[in-house]
């Protein structure tokens, strides 16, 4: 007999039960079993008075915002009406059937009352249980960047003199504090001759030779070498360098595993004298890549390179290939080398001038101040390790900002100003860290459970062998 499904709406349900209806291997059933967003409860404390109307829980709201960057949802606008209509996500957050659902505005006001702290701590408890978990070794670290395009148009590009650019900040500081949303005391200023009207904070900058410039900021992100765990993050306006902020990603990563690196893997962007100086001083391998020396400009082929020159430790001197002595002149303010120069009139009377220089005041040769150090750091850079390891950054970095830009909506902002950007990020890595440390924790499960499995196969199949060798056959008569 065929049967027809009544869609009669039920009067009453006393027998829905959202726990038995979310599957046992659902990976927000994992997330809820290994995440503990409680702790925001007592962060918050602070923000909210001791009487008055009852706000939503806030474990709630850090758990919707989340969702938010899990799934990408388009909007919190979107996110609202999704969850009541998924029974996995109304499980996730603790409602019922019956519950109402909140307003958006309550996770963009919870933005503003808690600041940017609380998500800066949820970041850094999710890469302490990745810690805890083994799934970070902290001693080899990669590092890189990417541009993030602000929530603004190019047409809201104002461009004038450096002097009303700074008066037009002031202008916004005073008209923000008007409002319960004020920019937090981390305010940094953007390009001096041109401010985004829709978002004071991103920098124009350009992406490339053929995109045009636009409002973005820049993400700074390092990646742990054993399963790619996202250890440090920082966000700033896109004006500012990724090389500039190599140490700094350094010292994060360290405060946030507690761990100290050995090894800090990184393209050519990072790998400066500046760079290579520091990580040689605070004892840290560099296996950044090095253009220094391979690329020679058109005026200096045919001519002599500084190797052909050397350098006399004892007296601090140069000795040129037809053996004059050529001395420091003076110390470069903000490359730190050493120039030495044999004098115009001994480069002019020179047999071999045009084999060494074009200059009319003759050859000058730099020397950094710690070209020992510096030539450690090259030295290292250039070694079969180094890579080796840069051919692994390729697809373990790489691979975690495509991730981030496929899967959390990581390549544009949600929200506008630096501080909100900062959140973003915050909870995009905070999410990366949850999958892969729930991944890794199923991996560990099914290699268990395998060699639980041939453990007892191995057994069966020895105590049937012995249990056979002992069976007495009867004898043909």
């Amino acid at each position: 007999m065929m049967g027809v499904k009544q869609e009669q709406k039920d009067l009453f349900s006393y027998q829905v039960d959202l726990d038995r209806r979310v599957r046992a291997e659902h990976p927000l059933r994992k997330i809820r079993e290994q995440i503990d967003f409680g702790f925001v409860r007592e962060a918050v404390r602070d923000c909210y008075g001791y009487n008055g109307n009852e706000s939503v829980d806030p474990a709630v709201i850090m758990k919707m915002l989340f969702l938010l960057f899990y799934d990408n949802v388009a909007s919190e606008r979107e996110l609202m009406k999704i969850i009541q209509e998924r029974l996995d996500y109304m499980w996730f957050l603790g409602y019922g059937l019956d519950d109402e659902i909140p307003d958006h505005s309550v996770l963009s006001k919870a933005r503003a009352r808690w600041g940017l702290e609380v998500f800066q701590d949820l970041f850094v408890r999710i890469v302490g249980q990745c810690v805890g978990a083994g799934l970070v070794e902290g001693k080899k670290i990669h590092v890189d960047s990417s541009l993030v395009d602000a929530n603004a148009s190019k047409d809201s590009v104002f461009k004038a003199k450096p002097e009303f650019i700074e008066a037009l900040k002031r202008a916004y500081k005073v008209e923000e504090q008007k409002f319960e949303c004020q920019t937090p005391e981390s305010y940094e200023a953007v390009n001096e001759r041109m401010i985004s009207t829709t978002d004071p904070d991103a920098s124009c900058v350009r992406k490339g030779v053929s995109e045009s410039a636009r409002p973005r900021y820049h993400h700074h992100r390092v990646v742990d070498n054993v399963c790619g765990v996202i250890t440090a993050v920082e966000t700033t306006p896109g004006k500012v360098a990724e090389n500039h902020k190599l140490m700094d990603m350094v010292e994060q990563h360290e405060r946030n595993t507690e761990q100290k690196a050995e090894t800090v893997v990184a393209d050519t962007k990072y790998g400066t004298a500046e760079n290579y100086v520091a990580c040689q001083q605070r004892g840290l391998a560099t296996h950044m890549a090095n253009v220094a020396g391979k690329q020679r400009h058109g005026r200096s082929e045919g001519i002599y390179p500084e190797s052909a020159f050397k350098h006399d430790a004892a007296t601090n001197t140069y000795v040129c290939p037809t053996g004059k002595v050529m001395r420091p002149r003076r110390l470069h303010p903000t490359r730190r080398t050493w120039e030495y120069v044999a004098g115009k009139d001994v480069c002019k009377a020179c047999n071999l001038r045009a084999k060494c220089t074009r200059a009319s005041y003759g050859r000058t040769i730099h020397r950094h101040e710690h070209q020992e150090l510096l030539d450690r750091a090259r030295e290292q850079a250039d070694s079969l390790a180094g890579r080796h390891d840069r051919l692994r950054r390729k697809h373990l970095m790489e691979g975690s900002l495509a991730d981030a830009t496929n899967n959390h909506g990581f390549k544009r902002s949600r929200w506008r100003r630096l501080w909100r950007q900062q959140i973003q990020d915050y909870l995009i890595a905070a999410v990366q860290n949850v999958r892969i440390l729930i991944r890794e924790l199923d991996r560990r499960r099914t290699a268990v459970a395998a060699t639980l499995v041939g453990t007892l196969s191995r057994t069966f199949a020895a105590i049937s062998k012995l249990c056979f060798r002992r069976i007495a056959l009867p004898v043909p008569l």
